[in-house]
Protein backbone atom coordinates (compact mmCIF):
# COMPACT_ATOMS: atom_id res chain seq x y z
CA UNK A 1 0.00 0.00 0.00
CA UNK A 2 2.84 2.40 0.70
CA UNK A 3 4.82 1.82 -2.24
CA UNK A 4 1.39 2.09 -4.48
CA UNK A 5 0.72 6.05 -2.66
CA UNK A 6 4.33 6.60 -3.35
CA UNK A 7 4.08 5.50 -6.48
CA UNK A 8 0.40 7.55 -7.31
CA UNK A 9 2.62 10.56 -5.50
CA UNK A 10 5.16 10.28 -8.03
CA UNK A 11 2.86 10.23 -11.01
CA UNK A 12 1.17 13.19 -9.96
CA UNK A 13 4.48 14.69 -9.62
CA UNK A 14 5.44 13.78 -12.88
CA UNK A 15 1.82 14.92 -14.67
CA UNK A 16 2.07 18.36 -12.07
CA UNK A 17 5.99 18.85 -13.26
CA UNK A 18 4.67 18.21 -17.50
CA UNK A 19 1.90 21.02 -16.23
CA UNK A 20 4.25 23.22 -15.00
CA UNK A 21 6.52 23.13 -17.65
CA UNK A 22 4.12 23.51 -20.78
CA UNK A 23 2.91 26.74 -18.58
CA UNK A 24 5.96 28.02 -18.63
CA UNK A 25 7.18 27.66 -22.16
CA UNK A 26 3.87 29.04 -23.46
CA UNK A 27 4.55 32.24 -20.90
CA UNK A 28 8.52 32.15 -22.53
CA UNK A 29 5.96 31.92 -26.11
CA UNK A 30 3.96 34.80 -25.60
CA UNK A 31 6.71 37.07 -23.84
CA UNK A 32 8.29 36.14 -27.40
CA UNK A 33 5.27 37.06 -29.33
CA UNK A 34 4.85 33.46 -31.01
CA UNK A 35 1.70 33.26 -32.70
CA UNK A 36 -1.11 30.93 -31.80
CA UNK A 37 -0.64 28.61 -34.20
CA UNK A 38 3.19 28.24 -34.17
CA UNK A 39 2.49 28.20 -30.04
CA UNK A 40 0.28 25.06 -30.62
CA UNK A 41 2.62 23.42 -33.39
CA UNK A 42 5.29 23.47 -30.64
CA UNK A 43 3.37 22.09 -27.34
CA UNK A 44 2.27 19.80 -30.47
CA UNK A 45 6.22 18.95 -30.32
CA UNK A 46 6.83 19.18 -26.46
CA UNK A 47 4.23 16.30 -26.70
CA UNK A 48 5.45 14.28 -29.56
CA UNK A 49 9.06 14.32 -27.67
CA UNK A 50 7.72 13.54 -24.61
CA UNK A 51 5.53 10.45 -25.61
CA UNK A 52 8.35 9.33 -27.78
CA UNK A 53 10.91 9.37 -24.97
CA UNK A 54 8.10 7.64 -22.76
CA UNK A 55 7.61 4.88 -25.62
CA UNK A 56 11.82 4.60 -25.69
CA UNK A 57 11.73 3.91 -22.25
CA UNK A 58 9.07 1.36 -22.66
CA UNK A 59 10.79 -0.44 -25.28
CA UNK A 60 14.04 -0.88 -23.20
CA UNK A 61 11.96 -2.16 -20.21
CA UNK A 62 10.07 -4.30 -22.29
CA UNK A 63 13.53 -5.54 -24.31
CA UNK A 64 14.84 -6.20 -20.55
CA UNK A 65 11.71 -8.40 -19.33
CA UNK A 66 11.80 -10.24 -22.56
CA UNK A 67 15.98 -10.88 -21.84
CA UNK A 68 14.66 -12.09 -18.38
CA UNK A 69 12.16 -14.52 -19.26
CA UNK A 70 14.39 -15.77 -21.95
CA UNK A 71 17.31 -16.04 -19.35
CA UNK A 72 14.93 -17.48 -16.56
CA UNK A 73 14.40 -20.43 -19.13
CA UNK A 74 17.65 -21.11 -20.32
CA UNK A 75 18.27 -20.73 -16.72
CA UNK A 76 15.89 -23.48 -15.82
CA UNK A 77 16.70 -25.93 -18.87
CA UNK A 78 20.50 -25.88 -17.97
CA UNK A 79 19.30 -26.44 -14.36
CA UNK A 80 17.08 -29.46 -15.72
CA UNK A 81 20.34 -30.73 -17.20
CA UNK A 82 22.68 -30.50 -15.04
CA UNK A 83 20.41 -32.22 -11.97
CA UNK A 84 20.14 -35.55 -14.63
CA UNK A 85 23.93 -35.57 -14.94
CA UNK A 86 24.86 -34.72 -11.38
CA UNK A 87 22.27 -37.39 -10.35
CA UNK A 88 20.34 -34.38 -8.26
CA UNK A 89 16.92 -33.58 -7.20
CA UNK A 90 15.14 -31.16 -9.67
CA UNK A 91 15.60 -27.20 -8.64
CA UNK A 92 12.88 -25.70 -7.03
CA UNK A 93 12.27 -21.85 -7.58
CA UNK A 94 10.80 -20.27 -4.74
CA UNK A 95 11.72 -16.48 -5.75
CA UNK A 96 9.24 -14.18 -5.89
CA UNK A 97 9.79 -11.54 -8.85
CA UNK A 98 11.24 -12.22 -12.30
CA UNK A 99 14.67 -10.63 -11.48
CA UNK A 100 15.24 -12.18 -8.30
CA UNK A 101 14.33 -16.12 -10.03
CA UNK A 102 16.80 -14.82 -12.82
CA UNK A 103 19.38 -14.24 -10.62
CA UNK A 104 18.72 -16.90 -7.75
CA UNK A 105 18.60 -19.60 -11.02
CA UNK A 106 21.78 -18.10 -13.11
CA UNK A 107 23.62 -18.68 -9.48
CA UNK A 108 22.60 -22.46 -9.06
CA UNK A 109 23.70 -22.43 -12.87
CA UNK A 110 27.32 -21.82 -12.53
CA UNK A 111 27.30 -23.03 -8.98
CA UNK A 112 26.24 -26.75 -11.02
CA UNK A 113 28.70 -26.05 -13.64
CA UNK A 114 31.84 -25.88 -11.39
CA UNK A 115 30.50 -28.91 -9.69
CA UNK A 116 30.50 -30.92 -13.04
CA UNK A 117 33.90 -29.28 -13.75
CA UNK A 118 35.58 -30.94 -10.70
CA UNK A 119 33.46 -34.48 -11.32
CA UNK A 120 35.09 -34.28 -14.92
CA UNK A 121 38.71 -33.43 -13.60
CA UNK A 122 38.57 -35.88 -10.75
CA UNK A 123 37.51 -38.46 -13.44
CA UNK A 124 39.97 -37.47 -15.74
CA UNK A 125 42.87 -37.77 -13.21
CA UNK A 126 41.34 -41.09 -11.72
CA UNK A 127 41.16 -42.66 -15.00
CA UNK A 128 44.98 -41.91 -15.93
CA UNK A 129 46.00 -43.04 -12.64
CA UNK A 130 44.06 -46.33 -13.15
CA UNK A 131 45.35 -46.78 -16.51
CA UNK A 132 49.08 -46.46 -15.37
CA UNK A 133 48.10 -48.97 -12.62
CA UNK A 134 46.36 -51.33 -14.59
CA UNK A 135 49.34 -51.91 -17.45
CA UNK A 136 51.87 -51.66 -14.80
CA UNK A 137 49.41 -55.10 -13.17
CA UNK A 138 48.48 -55.95 -16.43
CA UNK A 139 44.67 -55.77 -14.94
CA UNK A 140 41.26 -54.71 -17.06
CA UNK A 141 40.38 -50.65 -16.19
CA UNK A 142 37.94 -49.64 -13.72
CA UNK A 143 34.24 -50.36 -15.44
CA UNK A 144 32.99 -46.70 -15.57
CA UNK A 145 32.00 -44.06 -18.09
CA UNK A 146 34.32 -41.17 -19.31
CA UNK A 147 32.21 -39.37 -21.05
CA UNK A 148 28.71 -39.14 -18.47
CA UNK A 149 29.42 -37.18 -15.07
CA UNK A 150 30.10 -39.50 -12.49
CA UNK A 151 27.95 -39.73 -9.51
CA UNK A 152 29.80 -38.68 -5.38
CA UNK A 153 29.27 -42.83 -4.45
CA UNK A 154 31.12 -43.79 -7.89
CA UNK A 155 34.16 -41.43 -7.48
CA UNK A 156 33.98 -43.08 -4.20
CA UNK A 157 34.41 -46.36 -5.46
CA UNK A 158 36.56 -45.42 -7.87
CA UNK A 159 39.08 -43.59 -4.90
CA UNK A 160 39.18 -46.82 -3.51
CA UNK A 161 39.57 -48.91 -6.25
CA UNK A 162 43.07 -46.60 -6.92
CA UNK A 163 43.83 -47.14 -3.63
CA UNK A 164 43.79 -50.80 -3.36
CA UNK A 165 45.66 -51.28 -6.70
CA UNK A 166 48.23 -48.67 -5.27
CA UNK A 167 48.73 -51.12 -2.32
CA UNK A 168 48.91 -54.35 -4.88
CA UNK A 169 51.07 -52.46 -7.08
CA UNK A 170 53.55 -51.81 -3.19
CA UNK A 171 52.73 -55.88 -2.35
CA UNK A 172 53.70 -57.05 -6.07
CA UNK A 173 57.31 -54.28 -5.91
CA UNK A 174 58.40 -55.47 -2.60
CA UNK A 175 57.76 -59.34 -3.45
CA UNK A 176 59.17 -58.78 -6.93
CA UNK A 177 62.93 -56.62 -5.45
CA UNK A 178 62.62 -59.65 -2.74
CA UNK A 179 62.51 -62.12 -5.58
CA UNK A 180 65.06 -60.63 -7.74
CA UNK A 181 67.67 -60.35 -4.70
CA UNK A 182 67.13 -63.84 -4.18
CA UNK A 183 67.28 -64.89 -8.02
CA UNK A 184 70.79 -62.57 -8.15
CA UNK A 185 72.39 -64.35 -5.12
CA UNK A 186 71.22 -67.62 -6.40
CA UNK A 187 72.37 -66.99 -9.92
CA UNK A 188 75.72 -65.85 -8.06
CA UNK A 189 76.27 -68.93 -6.22
CA UNK A 190 75.75 -70.97 -9.69
CA UNK A 191 78.49 -69.01 -11.64
CA UNK A 192 75.27 -68.39 -14.29
CA UNK A 193 74.33 -65.56 -16.36
CA UNK A 194 70.67 -64.36 -17.55
CA UNK A 195 70.42 -66.50 -20.54
CA UNK A 196 66.43 -65.79 -21.17
CA UNK A 197 65.15 -62.94 -22.04
CA UNK A 198 62.58 -63.05 -19.09
CA UNK A 199 66.20 -63.32 -16.80
CA UNK A 200 67.35 -60.26 -18.46
CA UNK A 201 64.74 -58.69 -18.04
CA UNK A 202 64.91 -59.33 -14.12
CA UNK A 203 68.41 -58.67 -13.80
CA UNK A 204 69.60 -56.38 -16.33
CA UNK A 205 66.29 -53.93 -16.33
CA UNK A 206 65.57 -51.28 -14.28
CA UNK A 207 62.81 -52.54 -11.48
CA UNK A 208 60.51 -49.65 -12.42
CA UNK A 209 59.64 -50.97 -16.00
CA UNK A 210 59.49 -54.69 -14.91
CA UNK A 211 55.69 -55.41 -15.87
CA UNK A 212 54.52 -57.27 -12.29
CA UNK A 213 51.36 -58.70 -13.63
CA UNK A 214 50.49 -62.19 -11.36
CA UNK A 215 51.72 -64.56 -14.54
CA UNK A 216 55.63 -62.40 -14.20
CA UNK A 217 55.49 -63.38 -10.17
CA UNK A 218 54.57 -66.44 -10.47
CA UNK A 219 57.48 -66.76 -13.22
CA UNK A 220 59.56 -65.31 -10.84
CA UNK A 221 58.81 -68.13 -8.25
CA UNK A 222 59.23 -70.60 -10.60
CA UNK A 223 62.92 -69.03 -11.91
CA UNK A 224 63.86 -69.19 -8.43
CA UNK A 225 62.55 -72.48 -7.22
CA UNK A 226 64.60 -73.78 -10.29
CA UNK A 227 67.54 -72.43 -9.27
CA UNK A 228 67.50 -72.93 -5.22
CA UNK A 229 66.87 -76.38 -6.00
CA UNK A 230 70.10 -76.68 -8.83
CA UNK A 231 71.85 -74.65 -5.59
CA UNK A 232 70.84 -77.36 -3.16
CA UNK A 233 71.69 -80.36 -5.93
CA UNK A 234 75.01 -78.47 -5.82
CA UNK A 235 75.01 -78.49 -2.01
CA UNK A 236 74.26 -81.79 -1.74
CA UNK A 237 76.98 -82.95 -4.35
CA UNK A 238 79.58 -80.71 -2.96
CA UNK A 239 78.76 -82.22 0.52
CA UNK A 240 79.38 -85.77 -0.59
CA UNK A 241 82.72 -84.96 -2.63
CA UNK A 242 83.87 -83.08 0.91
CA UNK A 243 82.96 -86.04 2.87
CA UNK A 244 84.47 -88.57 0.85
CA UNK A 245 87.53 -86.31 0.32
CA UNK A 246 88.00 -86.03 4.18
CA UNK A 247 87.47 -89.93 4.25
CA UNK A 248 90.36 -90.21 1.76
CA UNK A 249 92.47 -87.90 3.22
CA UNK A 250 92.36 -89.79 6.75
CA UNK A 251 93.19 -93.03 5.08
CA UNK A 252 95.28 -92.78 2.80
CA UNK A 253 96.73 -89.57 5.34
CA UNK A 254 97.56 -86.78 2.53
CA UNK A 255 100.02 -84.16 4.55
CA UNK A 256 98.46 -80.54 5.82
CA UNK A 257 100.41 -78.50 3.11
CA UNK A 258 98.16 -80.60 0.13
CA UNK A 259 94.63 -80.56 2.36
CA UNK A 260 95.53 -76.46 2.78
CA UNK A 261 95.53 -76.29 -1.03
CA UNK A 262 92.30 -77.15 -1.83
CA UNK A 263 90.79 -75.83 1.64
CA UNK A 264 89.06 -72.77 0.15
CA UNK A 265 87.03 -75.01 -1.29
CA UNK A 266 85.89 -77.17 1.15
CA UNK A 267 83.14 -74.51 2.27
CA UNK A 268 81.69 -72.49 -0.74
CA UNK A 269 79.20 -74.96 -3.26
CA UNK A 270 79.67 -72.83 -6.51
CA UNK A 271 80.07 -74.47 -10.20
CA UNK A 272 83.96 -73.72 -10.19
CA UNK A 273 84.06 -74.95 -6.03
CA UNK A 274 82.60 -77.97 -7.41
CA UNK A 275 84.61 -78.87 -10.12
CA UNK A 276 87.80 -77.99 -7.69
CA UNK A 277 86.30 -80.69 -5.11
CA UNK A 278 85.23 -83.09 -8.32
CA UNK A 279 88.80 -82.88 -9.47
CA UNK A 280 90.65 -83.59 -5.77
CA UNK A 281 88.31 -86.67 -5.71
CA UNK A 282 89.42 -87.96 -8.84
CA UNK A 283 93.07 -87.50 -7.87
CA UNK A 284 92.90 -89.07 -4.36
CA UNK A 285 91.14 -92.21 -6.11
CA UNK A 286 93.37 -92.66 -8.15
CA UNK A 287 96.20 -92.52 -5.53
CA UNK A 288 93.56 -94.98 -3.66
CA UNK A 289 94.20 -97.26 -6.15
CA UNK A 290 98.13 -96.83 -5.90
CA UNK A 291 98.07 -97.54 -2.04
CA UNK A 292 95.13 -100.02 -2.03
CA UNK A 293 97.26 -101.79 0.46
CA UNK A 294 97.50 -98.62 2.92
CA UNK A 295 93.71 -97.44 2.35
CA UNK A 296 92.96 -101.25 2.57
CA UNK A 297 94.07 -101.60 6.48
CA UNK A 298 93.00 -97.74 7.30
CA UNK A 299 89.62 -99.21 6.60
CA UNK A 300 89.55 -102.52 8.07
CA UNK A 301 90.68 -100.70 11.20
CA UNK A 302 87.85 -98.05 10.70
CA UNK A 303 85.56 -101.46 10.44
CA UNK A 304 87.29 -103.09 13.28
CA UNK A 305 86.43 -99.90 15.33
CA UNK A 306 82.60 -99.82 14.54
CA UNK A 307 82.50 -104.14 15.08
CA UNK A 308 83.87 -102.58 18.80
CA UNK A 309 80.70 -100.34 18.71
CA UNK A 310 78.40 -102.42 17.21
CA UNK A 311 79.41 -105.00 19.85
CA UNK A 312 79.79 -107.78 17.00
CA UNK A 313 80.60 -111.24 18.08
CA UNK A 314 83.30 -113.24 16.51
CA UNK A 315 81.02 -115.05 14.48
CA UNK A 316 79.90 -111.82 13.21
CA UNK A 317 83.09 -110.59 12.30
CA UNK A 318 84.14 -113.73 10.87
CA UNK A 319 81.34 -113.34 9.00
CA UNK A 320 82.52 -110.35 6.59
CA UNK A 321 84.94 -112.66 4.60
CA UNK A 322 87.11 -109.98 2.58
CA UNK A 323 88.51 -108.44 6.11
CA UNK A 324 90.59 -111.49 6.08
CA UNK A 325 91.72 -111.87 2.33
CA UNK A 326 94.91 -110.86 1.68
CA UNK A 327 94.62 -110.88 -1.95
CA UNK A 328 94.03 -106.85 -2.06
CA UNK A 329 92.22 -105.34 -5.74
CA UNK A 330 89.90 -102.51 -6.72
CA UNK A 331 87.07 -104.85 -6.02
CA UNK A 332 87.87 -105.91 -2.29
CA UNK A 333 88.24 -102.50 -1.37
CA UNK A 334 84.94 -101.70 -3.26
CA UNK A 335 83.90 -104.39 -0.82
CA UNK A 336 85.43 -102.98 2.29
CA UNK A 337 83.85 -99.76 1.32
CA UNK A 338 80.58 -101.06 1.24
CA UNK A 339 80.85 -102.90 4.64
CA UNK A 340 82.21 -99.53 6.39
CA UNK A 341 78.92 -97.82 4.74
CA UNK A 342 76.37 -100.31 6.09
CA UNK A 343 78.16 -100.34 9.54
CA UNK A 344 77.88 -96.55 10.05
CA UNK A 345 74.32 -96.65 8.69
CA UNK A 346 73.78 -99.41 11.10
CA UNK A 347 75.39 -97.93 13.84
CA UNK A 348 73.58 -94.80 13.54
CA UNK A 349 70.26 -96.48 13.56
CA UNK A 350 70.49 -98.24 16.58
CA UNK A 351 73.01 -95.28 18.27
CA UNK A 352 70.82 -95.35 21.22
CA UNK A 353 71.05 -98.71 22.20
CA UNK A 354 74.67 -99.12 21.94
CA UNK A 355 75.08 -96.25 24.01
CA UNK A 356 73.35 -97.90 26.96
CA UNK A 357 75.06 -101.19 26.60
CA UNK A 358 78.31 -98.85 26.81
CA UNK A 359 76.58 -96.83 29.80
CA UNK A 360 76.01 -100.27 31.13
CA UNK A 361 79.49 -101.53 30.53
CA UNK A 362 80.86 -98.71 33.18
CA UNK A 363 78.40 -99.35 35.67
CA UNK A 364 79.57 -103.05 35.85
CA UNK A 365 82.90 -101.87 35.71
CA UNK A 366 82.56 -99.99 39.02
CA UNK A 367 80.40 -102.71 40.21
CA UNK A 368 83.44 -105.33 39.63
CA UNK A 369 85.57 -102.61 41.22
CA UNK A 370 83.60 -102.89 44.73
CA UNK A 371 83.82 -106.46 44.18
CA UNK A 372 87.73 -106.05 43.98
CA UNK A 373 87.59 -103.97 47.81
CA UNK A 374 85.28 -106.55 49.22
CA UNK A 375 87.60 -109.66 47.73
CA UNK A 376 90.73 -107.27 49.13
CA UNK A 377 89.13 -106.67 52.64
CA UNK A 378 89.01 -110.33 53.10
CA UNK A 379 92.28 -111.17 52.09
CA UNK A 380 93.86 -108.47 54.34
CA UNK A 381 91.83 -110.17 57.31
CA UNK A 382 93.04 -113.70 56.99
CA UNK A 383 96.62 -112.19 56.24
CA UNK A 384 96.47 -110.19 58.88
CA UNK A 385 95.19 -112.72 61.33
CA UNK A 386 98.12 -115.09 59.87
CA UNK A 387 100.63 -112.37 60.31
CA UNK A 388 98.61 -111.07 63.61
CA UNK A 389 99.88 -108.05 62.10
CA UNK A 390 98.21 -105.51 60.67
CA UNK A 391 98.19 -104.58 56.97
CA UNK A 392 99.13 -100.81 56.50
CA UNK A 393 98.57 -98.67 53.55
CA UNK A 394 99.96 -95.11 53.53
CA UNK A 395 100.97 -95.44 56.88
CA UNK A 396 97.27 -96.54 58.12
CA UNK A 397 95.09 -99.61 58.11
CA UNK A 398 93.48 -100.88 54.74
CA UNK A 399 90.24 -100.30 56.35
CA UNK A 400 90.64 -96.98 57.49
CA UNK A 401 92.31 -96.38 54.48
CA UNK A 402 89.37 -96.91 52.59
CA UNK A 403 86.92 -95.47 55.01
CA UNK A 404 89.31 -92.21 54.83
CA UNK A 405 88.86 -92.28 50.63
CA UNK A 406 85.01 -92.74 50.69
CA UNK A 407 84.48 -90.08 53.80
CA UNK A 408 86.72 -87.60 51.33
CA UNK A 409 84.47 -88.71 48.36
CA UNK A 410 81.48 -87.88 50.45
CA UNK A 411 83.07 -84.67 52.06
CA UNK A 412 83.61 -83.57 48.09
CA UNK A 413 80.06 -84.17 47.12
CA UNK A 414 78.78 -82.43 50.53
CA UNK A 415 80.89 -79.44 49.44
CA UNK A 416 79.78 -79.65 45.76
CA UNK A 417 75.98 -79.80 47.15
CA UNK A 418 76.59 -76.67 49.56
CA UNK A 419 77.99 -74.66 46.57
CA UNK A 420 74.81 -75.51 44.36
CA UNK A 421 72.87 -74.18 47.63
CA UNK A 422 74.97 -71.13 47.61
CA UNK A 423 74.67 -70.67 44.18
CA UNK A 424 71.24 -71.50 44.42
CA UNK A 425 70.61 -68.57 47.03
CA UNK A 426 72.43 -65.78 45.94
CA UNK A 427 70.31 -66.40 42.28
CA UNK A 428 67.06 -66.23 44.60
CA UNK A 429 68.60 -62.89 46.04
CA UNK A 430 69.18 -61.61 42.86
CA UNK A 431 65.49 -62.54 41.99
CA UNK A 432 63.94 -61.20 44.73
CA UNK A 433 65.94 -57.54 43.96
CA UNK A 434 65.31 -57.52 40.37
CA UNK A 435 61.99 -59.58 40.06
CA UNK A 436 63.57 -62.21 37.59
CA UNK A 437 62.59 -65.60 38.23
CA UNK A 438 64.32 -68.61 36.40
CA UNK A 439 61.97 -71.53 35.73
CA UNK A 440 63.92 -75.27 35.64
CA UNK A 441 61.93 -78.16 34.80
CA UNK A 442 59.86 -79.64 37.78
CA UNK A 443 62.21 -83.01 38.51
CA UNK A 444 61.08 -86.89 37.71
CA UNK A 445 61.89 -89.99 39.38
CA UNK A 446 63.12 -91.84 36.19
CA UNK A 447 61.42 -94.65 35.01
CA UNK A 448 62.53 -98.09 36.01
CA UNK A 449 64.40 -96.38 39.33
CA UNK A 450 62.93 -97.95 42.84
CA UNK A 451 62.10 -96.41 45.81
CA UNK A 452 63.93 -97.45 49.08
CA UNK A 453 61.08 -99.83 50.03
CA UNK A 454 60.82 -101.71 46.93
CA UNK A 455 64.85 -101.85 47.58
CA UNK A 456 64.67 -103.26 50.62
CA UNK A 457 61.76 -105.62 49.11
CA UNK A 458 64.05 -106.57 46.38
CA UNK A 459 66.90 -107.02 48.52
CA UNK A 460 65.09 -109.32 50.77
CA UNK A 461 64.19 -111.42 47.39
CA UNK A 462 67.43 -111.69 46.25
CA UNK A 463 68.42 -113.24 49.30
CA UNK A 464 66.26 -115.64 49.60
CA UNK A 465 66.37 -117.59 46.04
CA UNK A 466 67.53 -120.93 45.06
CA UNK A 467 68.51 -120.95 41.82
CA UNK A 468 71.44 -119.45 40.30
CA UNK A 469 71.95 -117.44 36.93
CA UNK A 470 74.55 -116.71 35.38
CA UNK A 471 76.31 -113.82 33.05
CA UNK A 472 79.54 -112.93 31.46
CA UNK A 473 81.00 -109.83 31.38
CA UNK A 474 81.09 -107.97 27.88
CA UNK A 475 84.90 -107.26 28.48
CA UNK A 476 85.82 -110.20 30.17
CA UNK A 477 85.24 -114.09 30.73
CA UNK A 478 84.40 -113.54 34.61
CA UNK A 479 81.17 -115.47 35.49
CA UNK A 480 79.19 -113.64 38.08
CA UNK A 481 76.50 -115.63 40.00
CA UNK A 482 73.37 -114.53 41.55
CA UNK A 483 70.38 -115.85 43.04
CA UNK A 484 67.71 -115.27 41.32
CA UNK A 485 65.71 -117.27 39.02
CA UNK A 486 62.59 -115.11 37.81
CA UNK A 487 62.49 -111.11 36.73
CA UNK A 488 62.36 -108.55 39.71
CA UNK A 489 59.13 -107.21 40.23
CA UNK A 490 59.91 -103.99 38.47
CA UNK A 491 61.07 -105.32 35.52
CA UNK A 492 58.05 -106.78 35.24
CA UNK A 493 56.07 -103.59 36.36
CA UNK A 494 58.09 -101.29 33.60
CA UNK A 495 56.52 -103.15 31.03
CA UNK A 496 53.06 -100.88 31.31
CA UNK A 497 55.03 -97.21 31.92
CA UNK A 498 55.09 -95.02 29.21
CA UNK A 499 58.33 -92.72 28.80
CA UNK A 500 57.32 -89.00 27.09
CA UNK A 501 60.04 -89.40 24.40
CA UNK A 502 59.59 -93.37 23.79
CA UNK A 503 55.60 -93.85 23.62
CA UNK A 504 55.57 -96.66 21.28
CA UNK A 505 57.74 -100.18 21.28
CA UNK A 506 60.57 -100.52 19.38
CA UNK A 507 59.93 -101.74 15.26
CA UNK A 508 59.16 -105.46 15.08
CA UNK A 509 61.73 -105.85 12.15
CA UNK A 510 64.23 -104.13 14.24
CA UNK A 511 64.19 -106.62 17.32
CA UNK A 512 64.30 -109.25 14.56
CA UNK A 513 67.57 -106.80 12.97
CA UNK A 514 69.16 -107.13 16.48
CA UNK A 515 68.05 -110.09 17.90
CA UNK A 516 71.71 -112.24 17.18
CA UNK A 517 73.26 -108.94 18.01
CA UNK A 518 71.70 -108.15 21.37
CA UNK A 519 72.81 -111.06 22.16
CA UNK A 520 77.06 -110.42 21.86
CA UNK A 521 76.03 -107.79 24.12
CA UNK A 522 75.94 -108.95 26.87
CA UNK A 523 78.48 -112.04 25.92
CA UNK A 524 76.14 -114.60 26.44
CA UNK A 525 73.53 -115.13 28.50
CA UNK A 526 73.14 -118.84 30.28
CA UNK A 527 69.78 -120.09 32.09
CA UNK A 528 68.27 -116.24 32.25
CA UNK A 529 64.67 -116.05 31.99
CA UNK A 530 63.15 -114.35 29.14
CA UNK A 531 61.69 -111.08 30.41
CA UNK A 532 59.67 -108.73 27.53
CA UNK A 533 61.54 -105.87 25.74
CA UNK A 534 60.76 -102.48 27.17
CA UNK A 535 60.76 -99.28 25.25
CA UNK A 536 62.55 -97.69 27.90
CA UNK A 537 66.11 -98.99 27.27
CA UNK A 538 67.20 -99.24 30.66
CA UNK A 539 70.66 -101.04 31.15
CA UNK A 540 69.90 -102.18 35.05
CA UNK A 541 71.47 -105.38 36.86
CA UNK A 542 68.54 -106.29 39.76
CA UNK A 543 68.82 -107.44 42.77
CA UNK A 544 72.32 -106.13 44.21
CA UNK A 545 73.63 -107.64 47.45
CA UNK A 546 72.87 -105.48 50.84
CA UNK A 547 76.65 -105.46 51.29
CA UNK A 548 77.09 -103.04 48.50
CA UNK A 549 74.56 -100.28 49.93
CA UNK A 550 77.33 -97.79 49.23
CA UNK A 551 78.14 -98.72 46.31
CA UNK A 552 73.79 -98.19 45.34
CA UNK A 553 73.57 -94.94 47.32
CA UNK A 554 76.85 -93.29 45.52
CA UNK A 555 75.80 -94.62 41.98
CA UNK A 556 71.86 -93.20 42.62
CA UNK A 557 73.72 -90.05 43.47
CA UNK A 558 75.68 -90.15 40.14
CA UNK A 559 72.62 -91.08 38.14
CA UNK A 560 70.72 -88.31 39.32
CA UNK A 561 73.01 -86.04 38.41
CA UNK A 562 73.15 -86.66 35.52
CA UNK A 563 69.70 -87.31 34.75
CA UNK A 564 70.25 -90.80 33.15
CA UNK A 565 68.39 -93.53 34.55
CA UNK A 566 71.49 -96.22 35.14
CA UNK A 567 70.96 -98.72 37.76
CA UNK A 568 72.42 -101.77 38.31
CA UNK A 569 70.65 -104.89 38.14
CA UNK A 570 72.51 -108.67 38.64
CA UNK A 571 70.95 -110.39 35.87
CA UNK A 572 68.58 -109.03 33.66
CA UNK A 573 69.33 -106.64 30.38
CA UNK A 574 66.46 -104.28 29.36
CA UNK A 575 66.63 -103.12 25.45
Amino acid sequence: VIRRRKYRVIAAESVACLNKALCHLKDIWEEIGIPEDQRLERTNVVKNHVKSLLDMMIVEEESLRKRLMTSIEKCQKELSNLCLELQLPPFQDRSSTMLQQEKDLRMHVEVMLKEKNQRMQALKALTEQDQDLCDLLCLQPFSISAGSVPSLEQLEKFHQHISSLTAEKERRHNEFVTLKKQIIFCMDDLDQLPETSFEKDVVCEDEESFCLSKENIDSLKVLLHQLETRKTENERVCGSYREKIHELWERLQIPQDERDAVCEHMTLSKKRNMQALQAEVKRLEELKLKNIQNVTEAIRNEIAVFWDKCFYSSDQRQAFGPFYDDDLSEELLSLHDAEIVRLKQYYEDHKDLFEGVHKWEESWRLFLELELEKKLKAEIEQWEHEQNREFQVNGQKFTQFVTDQWESYRLEKEREKQERQLKKSKQTEVDMVYGTVIRTPTKRRFLGSTTPCKARKLNATSSTGTSNSTIRSVFGGTVCHSPISRPPISAIKQGNVRTPGHSKPPHQGLQERNKENICHLTGGVAGMTKVPASPQRNFSINSVASTYSEFQRDLSKSSKSKHVPEILNSTIIQL
